[in-house]
């Protein structure tokens, strides 16, 4: 079995939910196109972060870059964006609201 991918943010806990972001329902983390980190939010990514924010470009959507902290499921983004809001492999309810957000992570 692969290990967890260290998940950087504040107040992090076991399912990546953060100081920004803590509801039963925020349980991804987001793998950052610029350092190639995972953060539990772009608030972390904001405070603790490269300091060199980037979007991932639409031609590298097949890239694991979204972590389940509910099974630690890896996805792309593709998979990701298409998931309807649940792990595919777990089925554990991700935040539909992150939708609001997802320019900060993805090009749109």
């Amino acid at each position: 079995m692969c290990e967890r991918p260290r998940i950087f943010g504040l107040d992090v806990d076991s399912e990546t939910r953060c100081r920004h972001y803590h509801s039963e329902i925020d349980r991804i983390a987001i793998r950052f196109h610029c350092c190639g980190d995972y953060f539990a939010c772009f608030a972390c990514h904001e405070a603790v972060g490269c300091n060199n924010p980037s979007v991932w470009p639409k031609e590298q959507f097949h890239e694991k870059a979204v972590l389940c902290g509910s099974c630690d499921n890896e996805l792309s983004i593709r998979d990701y964006l298409d998931c309807a809001s649940s792990c595919p492999r777990c089925a554990a309810a991700f935040n539909p609201g992150c939708s609001l957000h997802k320019h900060l992570y993805f090009e749109t």
